[in-house]
């Protein structure tokens, strides 16, 4: 199971750095190519469903893409929060730890993956995986400018 791990540090106290990572339909405001709905009443903690759409702009803020459907299944706020991937192409759980330093914090993102596809998809997986890195690690210095902004 391949495993990225990527760290952005964040000029923010660790609550206002969780409130922007957990405000589920924002994140498509520093996620790369992705919208994000809260799928369900249950918009935080354990059990809180979510639908990303990840691939083109098509309109109104949406993409044309993958479809990334996920499952809190981790809650501790303002520390870890992990999300499990429960797609068809997406699979695997995807991990959020907030760490202090001080008056900022330091966000750590791990994924976790099941590639689908079988054989054809672990020959597959180096040649996409620095596209994927690329894309994480665009995504998070985005978001420590969006977690500094952040109302909290």
């Amino acid at each position: 199971m391949p495993e990225l791990v990527e760290t952005v540090d964040v000029a923010a106290p660790p609550e206002r750095v969780w409130a922007a990572l957990t405000d589920w339909t924002r994140q498509g405001e520093w996620m790369l190519l992705t919208d994000v709905e809260v799928v369900g009443a249950t918009t935080q903690g354990v059990g809180a469903r979510l639908a990303a759409r990840t691939g083109l702009p098509w309109r109104r803020g949406r993409h044309v893409g993958v479809l990334d459907t996920m499952v809190v299944t981790e809650w501790d706020p303002p520390r870890r929060v992990v999300v499990q991937h429960t797609g068809r192409v997406v699979r695997g759980p995807g991990i959020f730890v907030v760490t202090p330093r001080g008056t900022a914090a330091t966000l750590e993102w791990t994924e976790r993956l099941y590639l689908p596809l079988g054989l054809l998809g672990r020959a597959g997986w180096p040649l996409v995986r620095p596209f994927v890195v690329v894309g994480i690690r665009r995504s998070l210095r985005r978001f420590a400018a969006f977690a500094a902004a952040h109302p909290g």
